[in-house]
Parts: C-alpha cells; sequence; structure tokens
C-alpha cells in the first residue's frame, strides 16, 4: 500500500427509505473528498432503524439497484466506498456492509451481533451472518465489527486472529445521556485488546423517536483519541492512518455540555420529523407556562420563526399573567400568536351535558373538557392550513397521567417526551442564557424570567398548581427516575431517602395505571436511557406493585 491510507469518515444523515437520495449524499460526499476510500455509517444506503420496512421485497430490490450504481461510480479511479446495506442470501436478510471499488462490489462483510433490547429489535428483521473475515484493499485487511459488533470482544479478536491491520465500526447508534462515554470506552478496550487502530463512523439526525448524534472519532490502539466529528452535523473528515503508526493527529471537536446536547437532541429530532414529512411547520398552545414556552423555543431553534405558529387559548380561569407571559414569549421568539378564547365552546359544552352532569359537584370533567376543546381548535387550524399539532407535555407529567387524553396530550410529536419537569426547567434556564449552536431562535432571552420563577399551574379551576395534585418537582422526578429508568422497587427508593413510602407507593400506582394513556401518545425524542414508548413496554393490564 502506499501510505498514508487516506480516509474520509462521511458522518452522514440518511433519510430513511431514501435510497436515491441516500446514495447521491455519499457520492456528493465522495466528490467532495480527496482520499482511498470513504466510510459511511451503518444502513448508509437505507435508513436506521428501518424496522419492518426492510421486509419489504421492493425495498430490498431497490437497495440492490442503488448500491450498483454507487459501485459503477467507483469505475472512475477515484475513492473507493464502504457503504452500510441490506443483503439477502440462502440464511436471510442480513445488515450488510459493501466496499465498493473500481466499478464492482468487491467486498462484502454481514452484521454478527443483532442488538434485541432498549430500541433495538433487529433480530425480527435480520439473520445474524457469520463471524466476518477481514476485507482487502489497497495491501490492507480491514476489519469491519458492525455497530454492535464492536460492544463485545468477540468479533474484534477474530478479525485480529484474521489478520485485520485496522479496525472500522460503522455506525448506527442512537442518542442516549450518558452514551457518548460509554461508546469511547468500548473503543478503547477493543484497540488496546486487539493492539489495532479503530475508527468509529456514527450517523447523525432524526428518525421519528430516535435521534443520532454522531460524535465519530479515531482512536489508536493505546487508546488515545487521535481525531473527532462534530456531534449533530453531518461532516466529511479526512484521515490518514500508516501501518505501525496508527492515526495521524486530526481535529478534534468538543462534545456538547450536558444541557446542550439534550437541546440539541430535541431540536434534531423536531427538525427531521418535520421535515421528512413534508410539514410546513408547527402549530401549539403557548399557555404562558414553561413548557410550551420551552418546547416553542426548540421549534423556533429547529424550524425558524417564520415556521412556527402560536395560539393562545384562554378560558375563563386564565390568569392575566398567563396572557402577558405569552405575549412575552412570542415577541421573544418573533412568531406568530394568535389568541381564540375557548369560552364559548366550553359554555355550549357545559349546556349541552348540564342534564347528564346536574346535581353532581364541578371537577375533572369540567377541567377535561376545557384541554380537549384546546385541542379541538388546535387541530383544526392544522387541518386547515397543514401545520404538524406540537404537543407540549413532559415526562413527568406522561409519567402519572397528568395530561389529558385526547386533550394536551393530542397532536403529532413532542420534543418534551422524555424531559423530566426538573431536567424543563434547567432547559429553559440555559437556553434563556445562550443560543444554541445549531439553532436558529434568537440570541438572548426566549421567555420572560416569570415563566421558569412561577409556580406551575394547568389553569382549569380558579387557583389551581400542580403541586395540588402531586409532590413537588424536586420529589417527584427523583422517584420516577427511580422508578422508570432504574427498575427500583418502591422499598429501593425508600432506602434511598429519596421519599417515604406513602407518596413512593401513590407515584407507582400513577405509573402503572397510566400506561394505557402513553400508548395513544404522539412520538418524541429519545433522551434516556428508558423513554416511554421504544424503550419501555408494560401491559396496560398489570396487578403487579412493589410497594404493596
Amino acid at each position: 500500500m502506499a501510505e498514508p491510507l487516506r480516509i474520509a469518515a462521511a458522518q452522514l444523515n440518511p433519510s430513511m427509505g431514501d435510497l436515491a437520495g441516500n446514495a447521491t449524499a455519499m457520492l456528493r460526499a465522495r466528490a467532495s473528498s480527496d482520499c482511498d476510500i470513504l466510510v459511511t455509517p451503518e444502513l448508509s444506503l437505507i435508513g436506521y432503524p428501518p424496522e419492518d420496512l426492510v421486509l419489504k421485497p421492493a425495498l430490498v430490490a431497490a437497495a440492490e439497484v442503488q448500491l450498483q450504481r454507487l459501485a459503477e461510480a467507483t469505475a472512475d479511479g477515484g475513492p473507493a466506498m464502504l457503504v452500510g446495506t441490506t443483503h439477502r442470501d440462502e440464511q436471510g436478510l442480513h445488515n450488510g456492509y459493501a466496499l465498493l471499488r473500481d466499478g464492482r462490489v468487491a467486498g462484502l462483510t454481514l452484521k454478527h451481533d443483532l442488538p434485541n433490547y432498549g430500541v433495538f429489535d433487529e433480530k425480527r428483521v435480520f439473520s445474524a451472518g457469520p463471524l466476518p473475515e477481514p476485507l482487502e484493499f489497497m495491501g490492507l485487511r480491514l476489519g469491519i465489527p458492525v455497530c454492535e459488533d464492536m460492544w463485545t470482544p468477540t468479533v474484534s479478536a477474530h478479525l485480529k486472529s484474521r489478520g485485520a491491520d485496522l479496525l472500522i465500526v460503522p455506525n448506527g447508534s442512537p442518542y442516549e445521556l450518558g452514551k457518548e462515554d460509554r461508546r469511547l470506552l468500548l473503543a478503547q478496550a477493543r484497540a488496546a485488546e486487539t493492539g489495532l487502530s479503530l475508527l468509529y463512523v456514527n450517523r447523525t439526525g432524526g428518525q421519528d423517536e430516535l435521534v443520532f448524534d454522531g460524535g465519530s472519532f479515531a482512536v489508536n490502539a493505546g487508546g488515545e483519541m487521535m481525531a473527532r466529528l462534530p456531534d449533530w452535523d453531518e461532516a466529511v473528515v479526512p484521515l490518514e492512518w500508516s501501518r505501525g503508526k496508527g492515526f495521524a493527529a486530526g481535529t478534534k471537536q468538543m462534545p456538547d455540555t450536558y444541557e446542550e446536547e439534550i437541546y440539541h437532541a430535541m431540536l434534531v429530532g423536531l427538525r427531521d420529523y418535520v421535515g421528512r414529512n413534508r410539514f410546513p411547520g408547527v402549530v401549539l398552545g403557548l399557555s404562558g407556562g414553561i413548557d410550551s414556552a420551552l418546547s416553542a423555543a426548540v421549534a423556533v431553534d429547529a424550524l425558524g420563526a417564520d415556521r412556527v405558529w402560536c395560539v393562545m387559548l384562554p378560558s375563563r380561569f386564565t390568569g392575566r399573567e398567563s396572557l402577558d407571559d405569552a405575549a412575552g414569549c412570542a415577541r421573544m421568539l418573533g412568531v406568530r400568536l394568535d389568541n381564540i378564547p375557548i369560552e364559548p365552546a366550553v359554555s355550549s359544552m357545559e349546556m349541552m351535558l348540564a342534564g347528564q352532569f346536574a346535581g353532581r359537584p364541578r371537577g375533572l370533567p369540567e377541567e377535561n373538557l376545557q384541554s380537549r376543546l384546546r385541542m379541538v381548535t388546535l387541530m383544526g387550524l392544522s387541518n386547515q392550513f397543514g401545520h404538524m399539532l406540537l404537543t407540549t407535555g413532559n415526562k413527568s407529567e406522561m409519567s402519572v397521567g397528568y395530561a389529558t387524553l385526547y386533550g394536551d396530550m393530542a397532536g403529532g410529536y413532542n420534543v418534551l417526551k422524555d424531559a423530566y419537569k426538573t431536567t424543563v426547567f434547567r432547559l429553559s434556564r440555559w437556553r434563556n442564557a445562550q443560543r444554541p449552536r445549531l439553532g436558529l431562535g434568537p440570541d438572548g432571552p426566549v421567555m420572560p424570567e416569570r415563566v421558569i420563577s412561577k409556580p406551575p399551574t394547568a389553569e382549569l379551576r380558579e387557583n389551581q398548581r400542580d403541586d395540588d395534585s402531586l409532590p413537588p418537582y424536586d420529589v417527584l422526578d427523583p422517584i420516577l427516575n427511580g422508578l422508570v429508568e432504574e427498575e427500583l422497587s418502591a422499598a429501593q427508593i425508600v432506602e434511598q431517602g429519596i421519599s417515604d413510602m406513602e407518596t413512593v407507593k401513590r407515584i407507582e400506582r400513577l405509573l402503572y395505571i397510566a400506561e394505557y394513556k402513553r400508548r395513544q401518545a404522539p412520538p418524541g425524542v429519545k433522551i434516556g436511557p428508558r423513554n416511554f414508548g421504544r424503550d419501555r413496554r408494560y401491559p396496560i393490564t398489570n396487578a403487579f406493585r412493589t410497594g404493596s
């Protein structure tokens, strides 16, 4: 081989099922790269995770056509390509990775370890490949553990035993708090065990509830990080590798801070969901509270102020402060704000139900009428003008059912779905202090300080506050984290001094009985290790309680 080997790490954002578009994006990356080989992420031709889409024979056939298109492009003497795609053989359908050079498919490796936990269910759609052999390229043997293949030693050790000179790890690794550190530690472990340098190439962008944070990197056998690509951005970065020396030092982009990475996850998830589903923008109810204020800020940073339409929907219980705070948010963000009072509809509904409700005290049914009529109004606007309805409930509320089915839960997407209320406060303070790197919104504060400091309330009755019905959020959220993220029993939570048994038992009961609501909630960005939906799948009918 001519040294050094010039590699272009292509951290791309494939669009699910857009095979021709994804192929074109890879060709564009290739054309911009002065390199020997372009490395793309896992399933870069199709998108990840494809779920049951790959069970359609027409998709697999279309992928073969586009792979041949890419292969033929390499006949020009330019860079070779490593491309993620499907492959079918007598064993079934595989998650594959192809080496394209000299106008042909010159090699193929198949993913061996199929993840089947958390958000992953690859064993449902793919068959496991055998322990892979290195691919020959320019006198080198490239060992390619595909994503999950790197998380245990077996595949990397096998590739080393078969003469691999370098490990290249294509990934479709979804974002999750704390995951970046785990990836790096595992990569360093595989490099140390094999004595080989390792290139880790991840994708970026959003796919429904999942977002991909990029952060691709190269490490040498001693574990030293030699290059790091940016979080969240697409990038094509040149790297040099030499036998006996490993990777030369390259650009190292700093990772996001805690608040910035969560905010960017929300921003990227919403941006790609709205864009790829071809909505002109979003519409949301702006109540003057912190959840809707933060949701509006994320929407403006993701889409631009001209694509965000806010609506204040006051009832007889809406206070002057809420009206002023909603107007303040809209002004700071530069968005359209309409005011549509719901009182005429509420009065009509109460009159319509007066005979059936007669003799019963005013309570939850009347409160929920307001929330549901707001939804009807917002959905009417969505249907008329095409904007997607963005819901604004947080994970604390969704956990305990403090949300109205067919009311504030109704919509197309929710950026706060996996964010506890304490996280909402933290992100709001952070966004008021600085503008995110990828944000399209304004510099400076995006909501009045009072939105953050005032007691949270749904304003569905006189003088209502969230802590009338729930523990304070600084108590509630640690309980929920224990029950949801850590799967602790009520006794274990009490032993940790988080709260008393009576409170924990009440919250556990609320958590379980609200499962039917969560099944009907819209998708939203995954942030933590156990989001509602893809990660945590509980039966609706369930008599088990740890606090009984």
